[in-house]
C-alpha cells in the first residue's frame, strides 16, 4: 500500500500534520481500492488537517476514521460519497472545519450535532432533504453552506439563541418556504442567502438582526412586490429598514403584545409620510430615484456593429475545455477611488463561489484595446506555446507549470502544510491533460491560459473602461452563461457604485445640503449622469472552425434579471 499511496509515507517520515489527496491520480487508486480510503491512513495519528477532493471513486468512509482525533480540519468535498459514520464523527471532538460539500448525500447522522468546537460546516451541492434537528444546537458554529440541496424547510428550534455565533448562513437554491421569525435571535448573523427558493414573505424579525450587512433574497415570489423590488434591486439596507419600520415583508409580523415597538413603527411610519410631503411631486422623485436603482444596460447587436468581435474555436479543444462564452463591455468606471481593486476581488469571490475554484468556469478579462481581433480558442501542447502571465516573463506552458508546481512545493514546506495560494492551487486541474486551453490573438500570442491565467498583454488598468469578458467551462455551455450573467450584473453595481461616489466627490456640500435637502440639485446631477452613461453590451460571435455559429452572447434569454434595465 505504501508504493500505491507515496503520500502517506512522506506525511508518515516527516510527521506532517497535513494530508491532502486530490484529482485524477487518487481517484484512480480508489477505484481500484473499490472506493475506500487505504487503511495506511487512519495511524497517522498527528494528522490535523485532511482533505480528500475531486474524487467521485471515493464511495464510504470507514469506522476507522474516528482515530485520527486530532484532526481540526476534514475536507471530503467534490467526492462520490452517499453517506458519513455517525460514530466516527463523534469521535473527531477537536473538529472545527468539515466540508462535504459535491457528493451525493440524502442524509446526515444526529452525531454530527455534537461536535463541541465545529465552527465552519459545508454542506452545499449535495441532495439533503433534511438537516439534522440538533443543528441549531451547535455553540461555536459560525458558517453554514446548505446551497444547492432538496431542503424544504429548516428544523424545527433551528433558529435559537445557542447558535449566538453563526455569522455566515448560505441556504440557497433549495426548496424552503418558510423563514421563521426566529432568525432574529441570531445576534451575530452578518451575511445570509436564501436565494432561488420558494418564499412567499420575509419575517419582520430579520431586522432584528443588528449585524447583518449582506441579505440575498432573489429568485423568491414575494407576495409584497416593493419588498421583492429591493430585494432585486440589492439594497439591503432599504430591505432591513422597510422590515424595521412595519412593511409587509412578514405576513406575521411581530407580535402585538409588544406594543411599545409597534408604537415606535407608527410613529417612524409618520415620520417618513410626514418627511415625503413636505415638497411638492416628492412621490414623482421617489419614483426617479428608484429608477436610478435600476441598473441600465445596453445591448448592442452583431448587426449593430461594423467590426464585432469574432472568437473561433477548433475542435481541438472538444476533449480539454470545450466551452466558451464571451462579449463585449463597454463605459466601465474602474478610475474612482479603490473600483478596479473591488472589481478584482468581485472576480476571485465568484471565482470561489459560483465557479466552484475553477472547477467549473473560470472568468478573464482583457482590456479591449490591446486585444487584436480575430481571435482562436484552441488547445496545444504544452511544450508548443508560450504565454506572459500576469506578473511574470513569458515563459512556455509546460514550463510554467513546472515553475508554479516547484513554488507549491516551496510553501509547503516554509508553511508546513499541504494547501497552497494564488495559481497553484489550479494546478490539478491541468491533471491528465496532453494538450492545454488557450485563446489565442491575431499576433499568435496567448491573452488566455484558462484555468491558470490572463496574460500581462491584455492586463485590466484603471484606465480601462472598455472590456473583452470570456468565461470558458469543462462541464457546461449554461454555467458559462449563468457565469458570465453574474460577472455582468456584479460589474453594473461595480460601475453605479463609482459613478455615486465619483458625484459625491465632485457635488458634496454641506450648504446646498441644508437649503435644498436630501433631494436637490446634486439628487439631479446624480440622475443625469447615471442615465447617460449607461454600460454597453456587445454580442460576440463563437463559431466553428467551418464558421457556423455555436455561441452568441448575449441572446434574447440571457442577462433577463429583474436588477437591470435591459435595452434591446
Amino acid at each position: 500500500m505504501g508504493d500505491a499511496w507515496p503520500e502517506l509515507e512522506a506525511v508518515a517520515r516527516e510527521k506532517r500534520r497535513e494530508l491532502v489527496l486530490q484529482g485524477p491520480q487518487a481517484d484512480a487508486r480508489l477505484e481500484q481500492a473499490s472506493g475506500r480510503l487505504p487503511p495506511r491512513l487512519f495511524s497517522l495519528k498527528l494528522l490535523n488537517y485532511l482533505e480528500v477532493s475531486g474524487c467521485p471513486g471515493l464511495r464510504e468512509l470507514p469506522a476507522e476514521l474516528g482515530q485520527l482525533r486530532a484532526l481540526t480540519s476534514l475536507i471530503l468535498c467534490r467526492d462520490g460519497l452517499a453517506a458519513v459514520p455517525g460514530q466516527a464523527l463523534a469521535q473527531l471532538a477537536a473538529l472545527k472545519v468539515l466540508d462535504l460539500s459535491g457528493n451525493q448525500l440524502t442524509e446526515l447522522p444526529e452525531q454530527l450535532c455534537g461536535l463541541p468546537d465545529l465552527n465552519t460546516l459545508n454542506l452545499s451541492c449535495n441532495e439533503l432533504k433534511s438537516l439534522p434537528a440538533g443543528l441549531g444546537r451547535c455553540p461555536r458554529l459560525a458558517v453554514l453552506n446548505i446551497s444547492r440541496n432538496q431542503l424544504s424547510a429548516f428544523p424545527a428550534g433551528f433558529f435559537s439563541p445557542e447558535l449566538a455565533l453563526l455569522g455566515t448562513l448560505s441556504a440557497s437554491e433549495n426548496q424552503i418556504e418558510e423563514l421563521s421569525g426566529d432568525i432574529g435571535l441570531l445576534p451575530s448573523l452578518k451575511s445570509l442567502d436564501l436565494s432561488s427558493n420558494k418564499l412567499t414573505e420575509i419575517p419582520a424579525e430579520l431586522a432584528d438582526c443588528s449585524k447583518l450587512k449582506e441579505i440575498n433574497f432573489k429568485g423568491n415570489k414575494l407576495k409584497d412586490k416593493r419588498l421583492e423590488k429591493m430585494v432585486n434591486g440589492c439594497q439591503p439596507k432599504s430591505v432591513l429598514e422597510y422590515l424595521r419600520v412595519g412593511g409587509r415583508g412578514g405576513g406575521k409580523g411581530k407580535s402585538k403584545e409588544n406594543g411599545e415597538k409597534d408604537d415606535g413603527r407608527e410613529k417612524d411610519k409618520k415620520k417618513k409620510k410626514d418627511k415625503k410631503t413636505k415638497k411638492e411631486g416628492a412621490g414623482e422623485e421617489d419614483d426617479e430615484l428608484e429608477d436610478i436603482n435600476r441598473m441600465m444596460i445596453k445591448v448592442l447587436h452583431i448587426s449593430e456593429n461594423s467590426a464585432p468581435v469574432i472568437v473561433k474555436v477548433t475542435p481541438a479543444v472538444k476533449d480539454v475545455r470545450p466551452y466558451i462564452v464571451c462579449c463585449v463591455l463597454k463605459g466601465m468606471n474602474l478610475k474612482t477611488g479603490n473600483s478596479l481593486k473591488r472589481f478584482l476581488t468581485a472576480q476571485t469571490k465568484l471565482h470561489d463561489d459560483l465557479c466552484e475554484k475553477r472547477t467549473t468556469a473560470t472568468i478573464a478579462t482583457h482590456d479591449l484595446r490591446l486585444v487584436k481581433r480575430p481571435l482562436l480558442y484552441d488547445a496545444r501542447p504544452p511544450k508548443q506555446f508560450k504565454v506572459v502571465p500576469l506578473g511574470r516573463k513569458e515563459i512556455k506552458a509546460d514550463e510554467l507549470v513546472r515553475q508554479l508546481q516547484f513554488e507549491a512545493e516551496e510553501q509547503r514546506k516554509q508553511k508546513k502544510r499541504q494547501n497552497v495560494s494564488g495559481l497553484h492551487k489550479y494546478l490539478q486541474l491541468l491533471d491528465g491533460k496532453e494538450n492545454y486551453p488557450c485563446l489565442v490573438d491575431a499576433e499568435n500570442d496567448v491573452i488566455s491560459f484558462p484555468p491558470i491565467t490572463n496574460s500581462e498583454k491584455t492586463k485590466i488598468r484603471k484606465s480601462t473602461t472598455d472590456l473583452f469578458l470570456e468565461v470558458t467551462s469543462p462541464t457546461s455551455l449554461q454555467i458559462c452563461k449563468d457565469v458570465m450573467d453574474t460577472l455582468i450584473l456584479k460589474m453594473a453595481e461595480l460601475h453605479k457604485f463609482a459613478l455615486e461616489n465619483q458625484e459625491e466627490e465632485v457635488t458634496s456640500d454641506p450648504e446646498t445640503e441644508a437649503l435644498c435637502g436630501p433631494i436637490g440639485p446634486a439628487f439631479y446631477k446624480t440622475a443625469e449622469m447615471l442615465n447617460g452613461t449607461q454600460l454597453v453590451v456587445e454580442q460576440v460571435r463563437v463559431v466553428d472552425d467551418e464558421e457556423k455559429l455555436k455561441v452568441l452572447y448575449p441572446s434574447k434569454t440571457d442577462l433577463n434579471m429583474n436588477v437591470l434595465t435591459i435595452i434591446r
